[in-house]
């Protein structure tokens, strides 16, 4: 685990979501893709961002982006799949800035398009880790602190795999449907606790993992051809769903999962 704080320029004195301001926020896999935006997203808002991910440049390079454009961010390189890693992170997080209001469980991986009986045990074993024992791992470090305190909200980035079958992606389901599960169990036991646990369950968007697809015009077709509202999501869209449930605008939910998914689900 290693660690780089850039020096922030000053926060933005407005925020697009009362509420938010000076809160601290923890966006795991937040340094591309969807948490890229989840965490320019929070930043814009004048939150704190700890941007936390596997590798450090990009860690560093998200976080610095942030502070040049006015936000504050602390870069922290950190394995979800880490028991060691994870619990370093809170700390150093509540070490910068001493404490913390927001968890945004969005790290995960889905490198693997195979059928069950292809799947390899190591090549399960990898998907769930990060996708369903990485988020019990953030969750508990940061529940930990937010328990402590006596208020907290946690947004854990679910997928449509969370809610239906996908074809070749029999671990990525598996553990998108633990997450949602874990997220309402969470929920229901520190709600008396002050602790909020919902959950995002996004469909597909415009981002590096699905850049392949969108390229393939069969693939990309398929996909949109299935998609109620036509298209690909762009990350922008799903900053809105995780800013809502982190705020007090969304103070008397908990257990709840937003679809995010240009109406997959709905079909």
């Amino acid at each position: 685990m290693s660690l780089a704080l850039a020096t922030p320029a000053p926060a933005a004195s407005t925020s697009p979501v009362a509420g938010l301001a000076e809160k601290v926020v923890i966006v795991t896999g937040g340094g591309r893709g969807l948490g890229r935006a989840i965490s320019e997203g929070f930043a814009a808002a004048g939150a704190h961002v700890v941007v936390t991910g596997r590798t450090k440049s990009t860690v560093e390079e998200a976080a610095a982006a942030i502070c040049a454009a006015g936000g504050s961010a602390l870069g922290v390189a950190a394995d979800v799949a880490s028991e060691g890693d994870v619990d370093a992170l809170v700390r150093a997080a509540t070490d910068a800035y001493g404490r913390l209001d927001i968890l945004i469980n969005n790290a995960g991986i889905n490198p693997w398009y195979k059928t069950a009986e292809e799947t390899s045990l190591e090549e399960w074993r990898a998907v769930v880790e990060t996708n369903l024992t990485g988020v019990f791992l953030a969750a508990r470090a940061a529940g930990r602190v937010m328990l402590a305190q006596g208020e907290g909200a946690i947004v854990n980035v679910s997928s449509v795999a969370g809610r239906v079958a996908l074809a070749r992606t029999t671990a990525y389901c598996a553990a998108k449907g633990g997450v949602e599960l874990m997220t309402r169990q969470l929920a229901l036991e520190w709600a008396k606790k002050g602790v909020r646990v919902n959950a995002v369950g996004p469909g597909y968007f415009e981002t590096e993992l699905t850049e392949g697809m969108r390229q393939n015009p069969k693939l990309a077709q398929r996909v949109t051809a299935r998609t109620p509202m036509g298209r690909f999501g762009h990350p922008g869209e799903l900053v809105g769903a995780c800013l809502f449930l982190a705020s007090p605008a969304a103070s008397y939910i908990t257990g709840a999962s937003l679809a995010v998914d240009g109406g997959w689900t709905a079909a």
